[in-house]
């Protein structure tokens, strides 16, 4: 496993940056919280597939942000739900949501705590599924350390799951994705500074500055398996969910993919690992 290099105050930059985001989140039409309201579901058909029925099973989803995907689980039927995130906004905004949407803390619970201290900070010993993905692991320098504390989450015959971009993605060029144009096996943080966000590219936002990590599909897996989980699948997609690169056409599914005269590569993978009973 390569030692991930970065600035120390890290995590103190990237709480600030997300903690700035959270109410430009809440009321984009990215997230578009009134058609939650309505439909209390924005798990994507993959990962339903993938997952299962969670009906009287207890879910812990690390990095939650705001909480969409954490409550969608407990629309889906899941007995008991908790959300993890560092930012303390955007877990004050999920326990807002929960509530609108009826849910007590017995059935979805928040925490706010740091994605490393969560065995320490989540209300229970253990869950049947810990989940998380979409974004998350580019976050952390530390896959070895991530992995085995969702690995310790996990009960006895339950399973971890993970669903996330395609580091592939991060190493073509931005424009037409057609050429590499970045290191794959880079182990310097890309130490960067970005107004706006992901929601509106032109949003005034004041703490602008991030700091991530890119991590090959080697080393997720090899983290993973490391913790004492046994990989089920590894699934490679040809979709991702936003125009990563100019050339990416929208299809009906919703789903980005290259056109159809351009050769196919992966733009997002889903892992399954299970912990022995």
């Amino acid at each position: 496993m390569r030692e991930q290099k970065g600035p120390e105050d890290w995590r103190e930059v990237n709480r600030a940056r997300w903690d700035e985001r959270v109410p430009l989140h809440t009321a984009s039409d990215f997230y578009d919280q009134a058609a939650f309201r309505q439909t209390r579901d924005v798990i994507r058909d993959f990962e339903a597939a993938e997952v299962g029925d969670v009906t009287g099973r207890s879910l812990l989803h690390l990095q939650c942000h705001f909480g969409q995907d954490t409550l969608s689980w407990a629309h889906r039927g899941a007995s008991r739900v908790v959300g993890l995130d560092f930012s303390e906004p955007a877990v004050e905004a999920a326990r807002e949501l929960a509530a609108e949407l009826g849910y007590g803390p017995d059935r979805a619970a928040f925490v706010a705590a740091d994605v490393y201290d969560a065995a320490q900070a989540v209300p229970d010993a253990a869950y049947d599924i810990v989940y998380t993905g979409l974004g998350a692991v580019n976050w952390l320098p530390d896959l070895v350390g991530w992995a085995e504390t969702a690995a310790s989450l996990v009960t006895p015959g339950g399973f971890f799951y993970l669903s996330e971009f395609h580091p592939l993605g991060d190493v073509l060029d931005e424009k037409t994705g057609s050429r590499v144009a970045h290191d794959y096996f880079r182990s310097e943080a890309w130490d960067e500074e970005a107004p706006g966000s992901y929601t509106d590219f032109g949003a005034p936002t004041v703490h602008n500055r991030s700091v991530e990590w890119q991590h090959s599909l080697g080393e997720v897996i090899s983290a993973v398996a490391g913790a004492g989980l046994r990989v089920e699948f590894l699934h490679e997609h040809d979709m991702t969910l936003f125009q990563r690169f100019d050339v990416l056409r929208r299809g009906e599914d919703g789903y980005y993919r290259f056109p159809d005269d351009r050769p196919r590569i992966p733009l997002m993978y889903s892992l399954k690992a299970t912990k022995p009973a």
